[in-house]
């Protein structure tokens, strides 16, 4: 049994653990800005005591990867100054703390999948305010798992699945980037994954920084191409680059994480990308379950 306090509730991560669940024994806190500021230390803090909170799974952040350009102290009050108010108290508290990273923590400039040990050189304000989270919580000594993901999305919110099927329904053709690499996250895999780590017996034997993502690597395009194949989407989509497309944050070209540390840690098997998308686009799109 445990108390559990899930931060960033009404987001895509928070809210495939909602509807995941965990255990019937676990008490758990579902949390957003309107029930618990975490940029207020002493609030946390009081939570955490009223409810005797023993796990914090911390999936608010400011993920708005341009816009954090021009607004790098908003991003950095939620991914790294938020995360140390969280950190301290688990600390103070005795609390397990489990807190959601990002592969923009790296420049991308590898050819072979990232390692928890490979070095850390984010491009971008969101990933140097996510950096700086993962040191706060390792300044802090709290007992934590950080897990780095990437490309995630979801039935819920804005993520690139749900933009591609609008941009499919308005327009006969798409062109998306072709030469940025990596492997999409289901939001309700890497909840499964959460799920399976609190439930873990021996988690307290096992802190660190851990990589998930699905299984598998392509392109943003190929990402695309194979949304709409899901989806059953007439529109065509053509590959550019990324200099044909230019953002305001730099992204990295390539963002594949290893994910074999956390595999073996907590006995994961992880479904490949496809088959995860299958069955996000069979939750999507109602013309698919018949």
């Amino acid at each position: 049994m445990a108390n559990i306090l899930v931060t960033g509730a009404n987001g895509q991560l928070g809210t495939a653990l909602k509807r995941i669940g965990f255990t019937m024994l676990d008490d758990v806190f579902y949390t957003d800005l309107a029930e618990l500021d975490i940029t207020d230390q002493e609030a946390v803090r009081r939570f955490v005591q009223l409810h005797e909170i023993d796990t914090i799974i911390n999936c608010a952040a400011y993920t708005a990867v341009d816009k954090a350009e021009d607004e790098p102290e908003k991003a950095a009050l939620i991914n790294t100054e938020a995360v140390a108010n969280l950190a301290t108290v688990a600390y103070d508290e005795d609390c397990l703390l489990i807190h959601v990273s990002t592969d923009y923590v790296f420049d991308g400039t590898a050819t072979e999948p990232y390692t928890e040990k490979s070095r850390v050189n984010p491009q971008s304000v969101y990933g140097r305010t996510k950096l700086a989270g993962e040191k706060a919580i390792a300044a802090s000594h709290c007992l934590s798992v950080i897990i780095r993901t990437a490309w995630l999305y979801s039935e819920d919110g804005n993520n690139f699945v749900k933009t591609m099927l609008r941009l499919a329904k308005e327009k006969g053709e798409l062109r998306v980037v072709s030469d940025q690499i990596g492997s999409p996250t289901y939001a309700g895999d890497l909840a499964k994954a959460i799920v399976a780590i609190v439930s873990d017996d021996n988690v307290m034997e096992k802190p660190g920084v851990y990589h998930y993502s699905n299984e598998g690597i392509c392109s943003w395009y190929e990402f695309a191409r194979e949304i709409m194949s899901a989806g059953g989407m007439e529109c065509r989509v053509e590959p550019l680059t990324t200099e044909q497309y230019p953002t305001k944050a730099k992204r990295p070209a390539y963002s594949v994480l290893d994910k074999t540390k956390i595999k073996k840690s907590f006995s994961l098997e992880i479904p490949e990308w496809q088959e995860a998308l299958t069955r996000c686009m069979y939750n999507l799109i109602p013309e698919n379950r018949r």
